[in-house]
């Protein structure tokens, strides 16, 4: 048995950070029934297309393991259907522009009315305030939460980060959320509403970076290589590069190749405990008992120096060597890996973490698995659904329609234009 087995999601989500939301709990064995506009659909069905006229990558692999109904909610019989459904699910998500589904007529208090027991998740650009109505996206949110602020290095401009911290990382709190409420319910007897707005979400993840603004009032921040640099800090929390955001010194240092690989480096950290050891490997056994560099505090002041020591001893070795001698010595350390490295990598086909999928229209491609395993239930991944493949489906199985009526609404128009496999069924 799947772990979210039994629940149902009404699926308004579109683009990024709702369908990472949705898909993790599809993954775990939820029905999420996702509802598109009748022929257009998710607007990322479009976007980034590598083939012409099939769904993108960008859809296909935020929407695995879903069931797709084309709804035309602003026509009478549309919204007729849709209100059955809000009826018929356990949580309703939704990463619409502020205030849209309240003139749909399905706004919080509406599905509250209809169906006390709902769950109604939304993501939103940000909480209650003064931005509250303002729309956001992935880059927005990683400058309006404080990553691109810290991201980067001193003398250059802020920069955002490849990780979807504002839009994935948002709808993984949302998840959460969901999870959360849905296990309240079962005390409560009663629906909630969660909301994750994507600011909350990217500062959550700068946690350390927001801890260490309040230890700057105190003096400056030794680990930052600009300490040892005589550079003074300011009076907000800096780029620090390739710094570890730890209190253990770590630096992304040049493997051999570098020069023609623009992934030949390894992230390498200073652990006090295996200092020794890192002595003897990159041949300074002197450092071990010299008083400028034997203790951890002594060495704050000459990081920089240190890395570049480091790095004499790295430039011999490719990453994965580097990563071989310093394994068994405890040292710290992890190749810069590209995703064209991660996508070959065995191991991660092996765990689920990388799946293939086929695909229609599309044929065979790469897409992420659930990150997260449990031991009691396995996560397969199946593909995204076509445009409405699932409309006739989801109208006997779920609302229970007779095959007269799912024609008579079809007929209707409330549901678009009837695909050319089911009129033929």
């Amino acid at each position: 048995m799947k772990a979210l087995e039994g629940v149902r999601i009404l699926d308004f989500t579109h683009v990024q950070s709702g369908p990472t939301c949705t898909q993790l709990l599809a993954w775990f064995g939820a029905d999420v029934i996702k509802v598109e506009r009748p022929g257009v659909g998710d607007a990322t069905r479009g976007q980034l297309r590598d083939i012409p006229d099939v769904d993108s990558l960008y859809f296909t692999m935020l929407n695995s393991n879903k069931r797709s109904i084309t709804l035309n909610t602003k026509s009478e019989k549309g919204k007729e259907i849709l209100e059955k459904l809000v009826k018929s699910c356990d949580v309703l998500v939704e990463n619409f522009a502020p205030g849209a589904l309240d003139r749909m007529g399905f706004g919080w208090d509406q599905v509250q009315q209809i169906n006390p027991l709902m769950i109604y998740a939304s993501v939103k650009g940000f909480g209650p305030g003064p931005y509250e109505d303002c729309k956001v996206y992935e880059n927005v949110a990683q400058c309006t939460g404080g990553a691109a602020s810290t991201t980067g290095f001193l003398d250059g401009p802020p920069t955002v980060t490849g990780a979807q911290i504002g839009d994935s990382g948002t709808g993984l709190h949302l998840a959460l959320g969901i999870v959360t409420a849905l296990f309240q319910r079962e005390t409560t007897g009663k629906g909630q509403r969660v909301l994750a707005a994507m600011q909350d979400g990217v500062l959550n993840l700068c946690r350390v970076k927001l801890r260490d603004q309040q230890r700057l009032q105190h003096g400056p921040l030794k680990e930052y290589s600009q300490f040892g640099q005589g550079i003074p800090f300011g009076e907000a929390t800096p780029r620090a590069g390739n710094d570890s955001g730890g209190g253990q010194p770590g630096w992304i240092v040049k493997c051999k190749g570098w020069e023609t690989d623009p992934d030949a480096y390894v992230y390498f950290i200073t652990q006090a405990a295996v200092w020794g050891s890192i002595c003897d490997l990159i041949g300074k056994p002197e450092w071990k008992d010299d008083p400028g560099y034997a203790k951890p505090e002594a060495r704050l002041d000459k990081i920089p120096q240190i890395f570049d020591t480091i790095e004499q001893w790295t430039k011999t070795k490719t990453k994965l060597e580097v990563m071989e001698a310093c394994n068994p010595l405890n040292i710290p350390c992890g190749p810069i890996l590209s995703m064209k490295e991660l996508s070959e990598e065995p191991s991660l086909r092996a765990t689920g973490t990388v799946v293939e999928v086929d695909h229609p229209t599309r044929g065979k491609y790469l897409t992420v698995g659930n990150p997260i395993k449990l031991s009691d239930s396995p996560s397969e991944v199946s593909r995204s659904p076509l445009l409405g493949e699932h409309t006739s489906e989801i109208l006997t199985q779920v609302l229970g329609l007779s095959e007269d009526e799912v024609q008579e609404t079809w007929a209707s128009g409330a549901l678009g234009e009837m695909p050319e496999q089911a009129a033929a069924e």
